[in-house]
């Protein structure tokens, strides 16, 4: 932002940049006038470069001197350039339009005004003589030379040039077309002193003759000027151009002319090497030197602002070498002291001259000293000449003699003597001889040792107690001179004055600690260090933030009942400076909810405690509070989650299942009563008896085989039920068991099945000592040779069927006896045949297309289960038999889509494992498919059933991260609607399940199960008769 006014007589303007306004701004012939142009640096880096102009072309910094001068100055607060142009004693010709450029890398911005110097009397009577007669203004103006433009335009009054010409620009020109000339002269050039310019015309006839002039004199060549031709181009070059050449030239071709006006820029004078400071005493020769850029350049000096005289009769003297300018003084004085500058058009210099008397000699200087609180001081010097008065200062303030302060001057000698120091003859202390400059100075120290002064704090053991939270602030009385360093430390840490929250701070003759909110690390001795060059002093004080205690560690549960648990929990592992009285509040809660509950009332001073009343399965935590003198602690973490669950009952019905020579197999009941911790499995512990040693081993199921067993020994046994509540109460056999000595195979208590016709060869392993005696029996009678042949061995026993019979069917039992021991096994033969057909095959209904049928089982099933029918039709006329369906597992049909107008047959065959039955069922009656037009009466039949499940869901076991099945089987008419559920909630449109139904057997496909997915899960199946449904319980192991 540029700024530019006047100060002139009072006059002020202001004019803000961009915009293109002309200020009319007036003075006096012989008066003086100030432009100051300001800019804003704000954001700038560096300084802006500023011209100022006088027309079109004029730089003005060429024409700085005795009457124009040019300042700048910059204000470090406000950021801003201020320029000013000096115009001094005024002249009629210093009027016309200026102009003022400020430019920074690429932004720019300028400003214009005019000038009008009153007391023109002749020119003013002239215009007024111009302004009564009719004269067209806009002719002379076309017609008139650039250069005419100002004088014109004072000369008739026009105040508004500027504006003038731009309308006169934009006025359509009537153009002759030169014959003599293609192309003219510009308007105007411009060039550098010393630059080199080329004028160029262009000529219509090459022949012509062609001159050049410069102000009406024609120019001749020479090696300034060079005149050269291109084709029609006729060139003059002007070679290193001065102010001589700043003129108005025209050519002249036949009897055409054309002219131009040729401003030269002349170069500012810059000052290459400015004056440098010059300190001298009285009667010395002073020489000032500056060098300038260029030779013969004119330069002012001058001293405090004022021009130097420079007569025959002045002290001063100038002289100049080349490019370097002297200013000599030959015999200085006290009174040359002051500033010098040098100007020149291009920038100023200045320096500082010093002009001392001549030093005193001195022979013994003032020394420094340090003194003690209480000491005398005494201060002496010795200077020449010694007769030379002088007084005596103190901090600048003059000392006067006193009972105190004695004053000596003793020849060369002054001394001044005080007799008992204090803290107020500190300072700087200064002999000045009368008559000079020169004076002697020294430094007085008074030094007092620090001191703490703790007994104001009236605190035993300088020991302070606070509660944490509150604001501290500790302040102690100091004493020492000069004022000693203090410092405030905590161990090996300093405290800082610029901390936040803890901080020291010293003022005057006292130190303070502040903590604003104090915390219990802020608990410690803190220690208080003074030092000053008289010594040193410390003292010690301890701070004792008390709070409330820490939060206890969370508690344990050791031990859980089934309504009940026991909680123990250790103190926390800060008191908070203050002893801990007791828990104050022990709370339980169930773990899904968020509702705490308080289980005590009264202070517990021990560390444990036995919550009880608690409901049996639901998970719970516990948290508690400790207490201290200053309050209550924050609550503990809360305890991990227990569920009160109680041991089942001990299990029931243990016997002896099986005894061999090295195990023993017992199986028992689950027990009556199991509780909400389920039943995780049993224990199984067993000893020889006479022994102490009892071996345990784990099983899921009722049955357990103990191995490893030595023949002969007996064994007690006994069995524990296991849940998350711990093992119950044992059950145990009355009696020891005996080991036998016999070994039957377990494999053969399997069954064996066999069609009729296929051989039957078992051979059963056995182990016995002395040889065992064996029998067989089948469905506990004996076995008759003729049909079945047995051969016994020492170690085994073949039973062998060469062709087998349905009478050969049934339970054959080994029993292998070795003295008074006998062990059995026991194998189930099952001889299958082909079935008998249906019983009774009936027609039960015949309505449109649709035939419905009923049939009763075979009445042999061939000793293996039905496991389908197959039922087939044939037309009366043709009697050829075809299929309609097989592995039908129902007792009854409906057979579709027949032929209307037939009449039909049915017969049904059985199917078992074997096969197809040899014969098959066949309908006595026939089924006649009615054509329309005939009467037909149909009797209708209700098959309408409610959902059932023929097959339940069983509870079942999943491993994490394997897929799992729940399968079931339900009949129903109409079908029934089949909805899955996992804990009484619907499962819908779950990624991780899928479900099928197919001919009612319905499927429940888990996908990679994991322990969330364990739970109660419930198939229902609805239709408008009813509905029915089913539950398991799946645990997933992970």
């Amino acid at each position: 932002m540029l700024y530019l006014g006047t100060c002139s007589q009072g006059i002020t303007c202001l004019l803000v940049s961009f915009f293109s306004v002309i200020l009319p701004f007036f003075v006096s012939e012989g008066g003086d006038i100030v432009f100051v142009a300001k800019v804003e640096a704000k954001d700038l880096l560096r300084k802006p470069t500023i011209k100022w102009f006088k027309g079109k072309w004029m730089d003005l910094a060429s024409k700085t001197g005795k009457h124009l001068q040019l300042k700048e100055t910059f204000d470090r607060f406000t950021k801003i350039h201020t320029f000013e142009m000096h115009i001094i004693k005024a002249k009629d010709n210093y009027a016309g339009n200026y102009r003022c450029e400020v430019s920074y890398k690429d932004k720019f911005d300028s400003c214009s005004f005019d000038l009008e110097v009153k007391g023109w009397f002749k020119r003013q009577s002239a215009s007024r003589h111009v302004a009564n007669t009719k004269v067209d203004v806009w002719e002379i103006l076309k017609n008139a030379r650039p250069d005419q433009y100002e004088k014109i335009a004072f000369m008739y009054g026009i105040t508004d040039l500027r504006g003038l010409l731009k309308r006169m620009k934009k006025m359509p020109k009537e153009e002759k077309k030169s014959e003599a000339f293609a192309k003219k002269l510009e308007p105007a050039y411009q060039v550098d002193k010393g630059g080199k310019i080329r004028l160029v015309v262009d000529l219509a006839d090459p022949t012509v003759e062609l001159k050049w002039y410069k102000n009406g004199q024609e120019i001749r060549p020479t090696p300034k000027y060079i005149f050269e031709h291109k084709g029609t181009q006729r060139i003059m070059v002007i070679n290193n151009c001065s102010m001589m050449d700043d003129a108005a030239y025209s050519v002249a071709a036949g009897d055409e002319k054309c002219s131009t006006e040729l401003f030269v820029k002349e170069l500012p004078i810059k000052i290459v090497k400015g004056i440098e400071p010059v300190k001298t005493t009285v009667n010395e020769r002073i020489e000032l030197e500056c060098e300038v850029s260029e030779e013969g350049a004119q330069v002012k000096w001058m001293k405090n602002g004022v021009e130097v005289p420079t007569g025959v009769r002045s002290r001063y003297r100038v002289k100049s070498e080349g490019t370097k300018h002297f200013l000599v003084i030959d015999d200085a004085s006290k009174e040359d002291t002051g500033t010098y500058s040098v100007m020149a058009s291009g920038g100023t210099s200045e320096a500082h001259v010093q002009v001392d008397l001549k030093p005193l000699k001195i022979y013994q200087d003032l020394q420094d000293m340090t003194v003690k609180l209480g000491e005398p001081i005494k201060l002496q010097c010795e200077i020449y000449p010694g007769n030379v008065p002088g007084r005596w200062y103190r901090n600048g303030q003059l000392i006067q003699p006193s009972d105190r302060i004695n004053i000596i001057h003793r020849n060369k000698i002054h001394r001044l003597e005080i007799a008992t120091s204090s803290l107020h003859d500190a300072g700087d202390y200064t002999f000045v001889p009368e008559g000079y400059s020169q004076s002697l100075c020294a430094k007085i120290h008074i030094i007092d040792p620090p001191r703490v002064h703790l007994e104001s704090l009236n605190f035993p053991d300088n020991t302070v107690t606070i509660v944490a939270g509150n604001k501290l602030r500790l302040e102690i009385p100091i004493s020492g001179e000069p004022a000693p360093r203090v410092v405030w430390m905590k161990g090996e840490r300093v405290i800082l004055e610029s901390g936040h929250r803890v901080r020291a701070e010293t003022h005057g003759d006292q130190t303070s600690l502040t903590i604003e909110v104090t915390e219990r690390e802020d608990s410690g001795n803190y220690k208080i260090v003074l030092q000053n060059e008289a010594g040193e002093d410390t003292a010690s004080v301890k701070i004792k933030v008390v709070d409330i205690p820490d939060a206890p560690e969370a508690p344990l549960v050791p031990e859980v009942g089934g309504d009940w648990c026991s909680m123990t929990w250790e103190p926390p592992k800060y008191d908070g400076g203050s002893p801990i009285l007791g828990t104050h509040r022990i709370l339980r809660k169930k773990k899904q909810s968020s509702r705490w509950m308080r289980l005590n009332f009264d202070l517990i001073k021990e560390t444990q405690f036995e919550p009880k009343k608690m409901i049996e399965g639901v998970p719970y935590e516990v948290r508690i509070f400790a207490v201290n003198a200053i309050g209550v602690s924050k609550p503990s973490e809360p305890s991990k989650a227990f569920t009160p669950l109680a041991v089942t009952s001990e299990p029931t019905m243990l016997v002896v299942d099986d005894v061999t020579d090295t195990t023993v197999t017992v199986k028992w009941r689950p027990p009556e009563t199991i509780g909400a911790a389920g039943l995780d499995g049993y224990l199984v512990e067993y000893c020889i008896e006479g022994s102490e040693t009892t071996s345990n081993e784990l099983t899921e199921k009722t049955k357990y085989t103990i191995t490893g067993l030595s023949p002969g020994c007996k064994i007690l046994v006994r069995v524990k039920a296991l849940n998350a509540a711990g093992a119950s109460a044992p059950r145990t056999l009355q009696h020891s068991i005996l080991v036998k000595e016999i070994r039957v195979p377990r494999h053969l208590k399997m069954t064996y099945t066999r069609r009729v016709g296929e051989a039957v060869n078992l051979v059963v392993p056995f182990m016995g000592k002395p040889r065992p005696k064996v029998t067989w029996l089948k469905d506990g009678q004996a076995i008759e040779p003729t049909h079945v042949n047995i051969r016994n061995t020492d170690c085994d026993s073949i039973i062998f069927i060469r062709k087998a019979e349905r009478s050969h069917s049934g339970k054959y039992e080994m029993s292998v006896q070795v003295e008074n021991h006998k062990d059995t096994a026991i194998i189930d033969i099952q001889i299958v045949d082909l079935p008998g057909p249906p019983q009774a095959v009936t027609i039960e209904d015949v309505w449109g297309g649709n035939v419905a049928l009923v049939w009763t089982p075979p009445k042999d099933n061939g000793n293996a289960p039905i496991t389908g029918y197959t039922i087939q039709k044939a037309d009366k006329k043709t009697m050829e038999w075809y299929t309609c369906i097989e592995h039908y597992h129902r007792n009854c049909i409906t057979i579709t889509e027949l032929v209307v107008g037939n009449e039909y047959f049915f017969r049904i065959f059985s199917e078992n494992m074997c096969g197809l039955s040899e014969s098959a069922t066949q309908t006595k009656k026939s089924a006649l498919i009615v054509k329309e037009g005939k009467n037909y009466c149909p009797v209708y039949h209700d098959f309408k059933e409610a959902p059932k499940f023929t097959q339940p869901l069983i509870n079942t076991f999943a491993i994490a991260g394997y897929n799992a099945t729940l399968n079931c089987s339900v009949r129903a008419n109409p079908r029934a609607k089949v909805i899955w559920m996992k804990n009484k909630m619907t499962i819908i449109d779950d990624p991780r399940y899928r479900m099928f139904s197919n001919q009612g057997v319905c499927t429940l496909e888990i996908r990679k199960p994991s322990p969330y997915d364990g739970g109660m899960y419930t198939c229902k199946a609805i239709n408008d008769l009813g509905e029915a449904q089913v539950d398991c319980k799946l645990e997933v192991k992970g």
